[in-house]
């Protein structure tokens, strides 16, 4: 798979698997269509009709979807429907900074395709003109992904933190990272994909932050979500990318995003444009 590839995979998806789903007349995401009929199993909560699954219209207040939405998510879950409980909840907005229509267990998010956010860290070192990018391994537990190469930091973003203090706490958990050094790491954009995966629709915008450590620094792991970490050049990386599926799915984004601006690929690339168009969301 080539880098381009790496990043069209993350855009790939077709919508004839699923419905949209509804929460006050607004579309908030898509649910494929055998879901939403065990959805429909609860009509005191969703109403499934053939256009579109709906949250009932007497749920009209924040507190009484939330309750009740994740009433819903707790009995799917006993059921086996929905899998990967995490006991942490998500915002669920039309878009970033909406006010949210309501909280659901993250487990929850990819059931209903909804928007949902997250925080990546590049933690680099320089080496005279040479950049290394801190790598990690995740454990076997994850329930996404297990054992695949991962940023140094990364985390979703629940409910009731922002997107910095976020990062300042995933830095701590994932890579021992002192507050007084995390608080360093700059703000590098946001970049946003939808795709199908595992099934289900996933609507996530990362944002991005960049942080330059000490050549003396090593992380450690605290919250048994790394196995471990390595810390490689960025040609190395690059290869790894582009010949393998080693990493997470949504790492590429990120770190390619991150080889372009820090001057690792060039124009001189015959494929540049495309990579930093793709990246964009244009042709």
């Amino acid at each position: 798979m080539s880098l381009l590839e790496r990043i069209e995979a993350c855009h790939r998806y077709s919508l004839k698997k699923f419905k949209p789903f509804l929460v006050a007349g607004e579309r908030l995401g898509y649910v494929r269509h055998d879901l939403a009929v065990e959805f429909g199993k609860f009509p005191s909560v969703f109403l499934n009709s053939a256009e579109a699954l709906q949250v009932k219209e007497h749920l009209a207040q924040f507190d009484s979807r939330t309750a009740a939405i994740n009433t819903v998510a707790q009995e799917l879950s006993a059921r086996g429907i929905v899998t990967g409980w995490r006991n942490e909840l998500f915002p669920v907005a039309p878009k970033f900074g909406a006010a949210p229509l309501f909280d659901v267990e993250r487990a929850l998010v990819p059931f209903l395709g909804v928007k949902a956010y997250g925080v990546h860290l590049n933690g680099y070192v320089r080496d005279g003109e040479q950049i290394l990018l801190w790598v990690g391994k995740r454990a076997d537990n994850r329930p996404i992904e297990p054992g695949k190469l991962d940023h140094l930091v990364a985390g979703g973003l629940p409910s009731h933190i922002s997107p910095f203090d976020n990062l300042m706490k995933e830095a701590a958990e994932e890579a021992s990272i002192p507050k007084e050094l995390a608080r360093r790491a700059e703000p590098a954009g946001a970049l946003a994909y939808r795709m199908e995966l595992n099934g289900h629709l996933r609507d996530d915008t990362l944002f991005v932050y960049d942080l330059e450590l000490p050549r003396d620094f090593v992380p450690h792991n605290h919250d048994g979500e790394i196995a471990s970490f390595e810390l490689m050049p960025l040609h190395a990386v690059e290869r790894i990318l582009a010949e393998t599926e080693a990493f997470k799915f949504n790492v590429g984004l990120v770190v390619i995003d991150f080889m372009i601006r820090m001057g690792h690929l060039t124009p001189e690339r015959r494929d540049y444009c495309d990579l930093a168009l793709a990246l964009a969301g244009k042709q």
